[in-house]
């Protein structure tokens, strides 16, 4: 297999989606759709050149224990990795109606220490369920020369499954030695800084980000703020993010300086801070010195990167 092929089946393996990837690897084998069906019958799988194609082409997923048997089954028809197909389709979940609420766990069991959370939550008295779900979330983060987390960026496409719904909490964890009061917040698009509270012992800063309408159930919004944090922390070696409710898609993209870069980067997903990790997956840098990853159908979690730098 050509170099430049075997990089470009590698680089959608890692990023997905599901449909493009299987697509991609189908056609790095040369092989036409009866035939990859003909060597999933020849190991006892069975299913349909139709099915096979609304796969590839993102018009179904497979959802059925069968059907999730033959996408493991064609890991090895298609000389692809272990689980590298079967991981993107990401936990079985039914699509929920554009107004229905979304499961949801408490900040306190993402972020640590819980008791810090619960008092800033506290303070702004905001219902456990803010009415919003993410559509897509895209996040970017900056690592300066120095090592150290410099700023996020978001955007997020968000839905409302409530009526009234008119903000957003946003939560940031500065690493150990960040002095939280100088991190500042920047609400860029459709949306204003409301209530701020911060817990210097514990890094943490809670946001109130107001929208500049209210939303009806199932209706959209595009919403875009950022942080950026100071100089004389510890060097950053990690960034998280936990999801209370999960996410449609998430996309995390961390760009380092060219003049301190890693020598080792992972992605990694657990449940609950301090847990092993159920999924590591290693990244490598681009010619523009960044990593990142893509992520669907998550449900409530902690995802992030993690890095070495000696």
């Amino acid at each position: 297999m050509q170099p430049i092929v075997q990089a470009e089946l590698s680089a959608v393996l890692r990023t997905g989606p599901f449909h493009l990837a299987l697509r991609t690897a189908i056609a790095t084998r040369g092989l036409a759709l009866h035939r990859v069906q003909q060597h999933l019958a020849q190991r006892g799988v069975h299913v349909g050149v139709t099915s096979l194609s609304y796969w590839q082409q993102g018009r179904r997923r497979p959802e059925r224990a069968e059907s999730l048997r033959a996408v493991r089954v064609l890991e090895d028809v298609l000389d692809v990795p272990e689980h590298s197909l079967t991981r993107l389709l990401g936990p079985r979940q039914s699509v929920p109606a554009a107004s229905a609420s979304p499961a949801v766990r408490p900040y306190r069991d993402l972020i640590t220490p819980a008791a810090a959370v619960d008092r800033l939550l506290a303070t702004i008295a905001s219902p456990r369920d803010s009415g919003l779900h993410t559509i897509t979330h895209i996040e970017r983060i900056r690592v300066g020369a120095d090592r150290r987390i410099l700023g996020r960026d978001s955007q997020h496409a968000l839905r409302a499954h409530r009526d009234g719904t008119d903000r957003y909490l946003a939560l940031y964890q500065g690493d150990p030695g960040c002095d939280i009061d100088r991190v500042t917040v920047r609400a860029e698009e459709n949306c204003r800084p409301g209530r701020i509270r911060r817990d210097q012992d514990a890094q943490l800063l809670l946001v109130e980000l107001l929208l500049d309408r209210r939303l009806r159930a199932g209706e959209t919004h595009l919403l875009g703020y950022g942080f950026d944090d100071t100089p004389g922390h510890e060097p950053s070696c990690e960034y998280i993010r936990g999801f209370n409710s999960g996410a449609g898609q998430y996309v995390l993209q961390i760009s380092f300086d060219r003049d301190a870069l890693p020598v080792r980067c992972h992605r990694f997903l657990s449940h609950a801070p301090g847990e092993k990790p159920c999924e590591t997956e290693e990244l490598t840098l681009d010619g523009q010195h960044r990593v990142h990853l893509v992520a669907s159908g998550l449900r409530p979690c902690l995802l992030g990167v993690r890095w070495d730098w000696e």
